[in-house]
């Protein structure tokens, strides 16, 4: 248990402080919303909201008398967790680890520590990569402009450029050499 009680996943759970602010709806310690405001909340529909629940990427959330669901400050935080998790490609067999591992507890820390450890590694090489081709479309553009603003007949010049190496014989576009290097 988190001694605190402010966890979710605590049976204790209840915020202590007067309320958090999500985007713009301000969730007090006495309210918690539903599964539309959620929605609002999150941008994830209803649907996806069930469909979380039902595969186990969060924890059964709290229920009215009369079977609706409710979302205190703690549940809409995970769920936005969930939400991340899921936008940066993490498996959803590994988002599902990651909450059977039990609540955010210190014996559980160091193994949900890792996982989300070994996503951000992750992230950091496809951050790389889009880089990388983000440097491509750039210099791809770059052409593009080049043949608008010269009038080429042929949008790429089949030139080395700096960052293709080294500079060799430019050539024409139908591959001959160009009247620059004859």
């Amino acid at each position: 248990m988190c001694g605190g009680g402010s966890c979710w996943t605590c049976p204790a759970s209840g915020e202590r402080r007067s309320g958090r602010t999500f985007a713009r709806v301000t969730i007090s310690t006495t309210t918690a919303l539903g599964i539309r405001e959620v929605s609002e909340l999150t941008g994830l529909t209803p649907d996806t909201l069930r469909w979380y629940e039902r595969e186990g990427l969060i924890p059964q959330v709290q229920r009215t008398s009369d079977g609706r669901r409710r979302y205190g400050p703690a549940a809409v935080r995970f769920v936005r967790l969930v939400q991340a998790l899921r936008r940066t490609g993490m498996p959803v067999a590994e988002v599902r680890q990651f909450v059977l591992l039990g609540p955010g507890t210190p014996e559980h820390a160091e193994q949900r520590l890792r996982i989300l450890q070994e996503q951000e590694e992750r992230l950091r090489r496809r951050r790389a990569e889009l880089d990388d081709d983000m440097r491509v479309m750039r210099a791809k553009m770059a052409d593009f402009r080049d043949m608008i603003a010269h009038g080429r007949a042929c949008e790429d010049d089949d030139s080395w450029r700096e960052d293709d190496m080294s500079r060799v014989t430019q050539l024409d576009c139908d591959g001959s050499p160009s009247a620059a290097t004859r």
